[in-house]
C-alpha cells in the first residue's frame, strides 16, 4: 500500500518552496480518488486510522485500495456568497470577511462568486489573499433585502384604494394579490462555480463554499443536473447557512414561501451530503461564523484520501455508488455518494 511521505522535492537553496509538505501524485483517467472525513460521536475529527481500517465498496463490490494518505491537500475553493439574504444577515457576514480570508493557507487558490437573482464571478482563481480581501471589502457596500410579511391590506397594500374590501369606484369582486416572487438562483450559482472548478488542476481538492440562507428559487439549472457535474468532477459542497429562524419576520415569510411555492430551503444539505461535504453549519453569531470558516477549510484540507482503480466495466458511464466502511464502532463517515466516470480521451 503506497503511503505519502509528506515531502516534496526541495526547491532552490535560500528559496521557499510553496508546495513543501504537500503530497503530489499522478492522476490517471480511471483512478478513483475518495476524500473521507471521519468523526466521533461528539463531532471531533478522528486521526490515526490506517489503510487496513477502511473498506471501500463500489456498486456493492469490494475494491482493492492502491492509494492512501492522510496528508493535507492544496485546495481550489469557489466561495459563493448569497447577496439575496435579509440585510441583517448580509451585514453580519460582512463583519467576518477577514476571518474568511485567514482560513485559507498559502497553498490554496480561491475565487469569489455572488448571486441573488443572477450569478456573478467577482474574481478569477488566485492564490493572493489581498485580491480576495479587496473583493470582499467591496461587498460591504452591498445591502441585502428587507424581508417581512407582505402587506396584503390597508393603505400600504398594492393596487387601488379600497373601501370595505372593494376597490373604490368598482362594483366587482376585490382583486387577489400575491407577493412578488423573488429569484434566489442557488443552483445556478453552484453550477457556475462547478464549471470553473472542473478546469482547475486535478491534483487539488475542489470545494464550493456556500455562505447563504439556503433558499432556492428560479434557477435554470436543476439540482439533479448540477449534482451530476459535481459528482463527475469530485467537487465537494460545504456551507454556512445562517440561522433563518432568528431573522426578524423570517418564520412568517418562510410559511408564505411554501404556500405560494416561492422557493425551498432544504437543498444545501442535499448537496453537502451527496458530495461528502459533511454537515452544514447553521450559525448566526459573528464568532460562530468565523469558527465555521476555519473548521470547513481545515476539514476540506485534512481528510483521509483513498484511491483505487476499478475493474473494467465495458466503458459504462452510468453512476457508480460508493460506500466507505471503517472497522471501528461509533464513528460517522462523510464521503461522496458516488461518481460518474469521466470518458477517456481518444
Amino acid at each position: 500500500m503506497p503511503e505519502s511521505t509528506g515531502q516534496a522535492a526541495p526547491g532552490p537553496r535560500n528559496q521557499i518552496n510553496p508546495d513543501e509538505g504537500l503530497y503530489k501524485f499522478v492522476v490517471t483517467t480511471n483512478f478513483v480518488q475518495i476524500p473521507v472525513m471521519v468523526k466521533d460521536g461528539q463531532g471531533r475529527r478522528v486521526d490515526g486510522l490506517l489503510p487496513k481500517d477502511f473498506t471501500v465498496l463500489e456498486n456493492g463490490k469490494k475494491q482493492t485500495l492502491t492509494y492512501f494518505t492522510s496528508d493535507p491537500f492544496q485546495l481550489s475553493v469557489a466561495v459563493v456568497l448569497d447577496l439575496g439574504m435579509a440585510d441583517v444577515a448580509v451585514q453580519k457576514v460582512n463583519q467576518t470577511y477577514s476571518a474568511l480570508v485567514g482560513a485559507f493557507s498559502p497553498y490554496d487558490e480561491f475565487a469569489l462568486y455572488t448571486y441573488s437573482s443572477t450569478v456573478t464571478r467577482v474574481t478569477d482563481f488566485t492564490g493572493r489573499p489581498e485580491k480576495l480581501t479587496a473583493a470582499l471589502d467591496a461587498m460591504k457596500l452591498v445591502h441585502g433585502g428587507s424581508y417581512g410579511p407582505p402587506v396584503m391590506g390597508g393603505p400600504l397594500a398594492p393596487g387601488p384604494p379600497m373601501a370595505n374590501g372593494v376597490p373604490i369606484g368598482s362594483q366587482g369582486p376585490p382583486p387577489v394579490y400575491t407577493p412578488a416572487k423573488e429569484a434566489h438562483v442557488l443552483n445556478d450559482a453552484i453550477l457556475r462555480a462547478a464549471l470553473d472548478l472542473s478546469k482547475r488542476d486535478r491534483t487539488r481538492r475542489k470545494v464550493i463554499f456556500v455562505i447563504s440562507d439556503g433558499r432556492e428559487r428560479g434557477s435554470q439549472a436543476s439540482y439533479k443536473d448540477v449534482l451530476k457535474l459535481l459528482e463527475t468532477h469530485g467537487i465537494q459542497v460545504k456551507a454556512v447557512v445562517l440561522d433563518q429562524g432568528a431573522l426578524p419576520g423570517f418564520k412568517q415569510v418562510e410559511k408564505l414561501h411554501h404556500v405560494f411555492r416561492q422557493g425551498y430551503a432544504d437543498i444545501l444539505p442535499k448537496y453537502t451530503n451527496a458530495t461528502g461535504g459533511g454537515d452544514i453549519f447553521t450559525e448566526l453569531t459573528r464568532n460562530s461564523i468565523e469558527e465555521a470558516y476555519a473548521q470547513i477549510t481545515s476539514e476540506a484540507r485534512n481528510q483521509y484520501t483513498l484511491g483505487y482503480t476499478p475493474k473494467a466495466s465495458g466503458g459504462s458511464s452510468a453512476f457508480r455508488n460508493i460506500e466507505v466502511l471503517v472497522a471501528r464502532r461509533g464513528l460517522n463517515i462523510y464521503t461522496k455518494a458516488g461518481y460518474y466516470p469521466v470518458p477517456s480521451a481518444r
